[in-house]
């Protein structure tokens, strides 16, 4: 039976590896958590990017996990959790693999596996990712001989795990609460600015 460890905290194999993984991880997270935490409430995706988030859009990825993927304004939102949840391996991981698939050149496919299996899923990983050893050994054999569908069942796997772990509690988080709540709002205010834009103009009174 295949034992699962909570993403986020992979099982490290040795002191000297638990020792350079964990400063590597430590570093690269605080980079992370520090931006994510000066965006939290996921402001910018109202403010700054374009085209703007709608209402409708943000409640569409209630609808389903790869709606949710599908939507670059979705996409970054919950990596941003995923940053605050210290999982942000597991997105960056099948983004790569996406990365991997469109790969057009044959020749390049061998040095771009290697670079996400000794990233992502290596003996000496800094970005290791929750996997079970039966997959981590068939995408290892896979890699003797790289194809476009050489990382798919870790891809799947990960997948799986974030459609059925993280993204229900990206739903119930604050931070997407919060997000709906803000462009209720601002979805209220313009359809009332247009209401008021296109009532008649009062005639006034005639002078007696």
């Amino acid at each position: 039976m295949d034992i699962y460890f909570p993403s986020g905290f992979p099982m490290c194999r040795g002191i000297t590896r638990l020792s350079n993984n964990c400063l590597e991880r430590a570093k690269r997270l605080k980079a992370c958590v520090g931006g994510f935490l000066q965006r939290q409430d996921l402001s910018s995706l109202c403010k700054y990017r374009k085209p703007r988030l709608t209402l409708e859009e943000c409640l569409m990825w209630k609808e389903s996990f790869e709606k949710l993927l599908s939507s670059k304004h979705g996409l970054y939102a919950f990596k941003a959790f995923l940053v605050s949840e210290f999982s942000e391996e597991n997105i960056a991981f099948y983004l790569a693999c996406e990365d991997y698939k469109s790969t057009k050149s044959a020749t390049k496919m061998p040095s771009k596996a290697k670079r996400i299996y000794e990233e992502f899923i290596g003996n000496e990983a800094t970005r290791e990712v929750n996997i079970d050893y039966e997959t981590r050994d068939i995408t290892q054999a896979n890699l003797k001989s790289p194809t476009a569908s050489c990382f798919d069942m870790a891809q799947y796997r990960i997948y799986i795990l974030m459609e059925k772990d993280c993204y229900p509690r990206f739903l119930r988080s604050n931070e997407y609460r919060n997000l709906v709540n803000q462009l209720t709002m601002k979805s209220a205010k313009a359809r009332s600015k247009k209401a008021i834009a296109a009532r008649p103009p009062c005639e006034e009174d005639e002078p007696k």
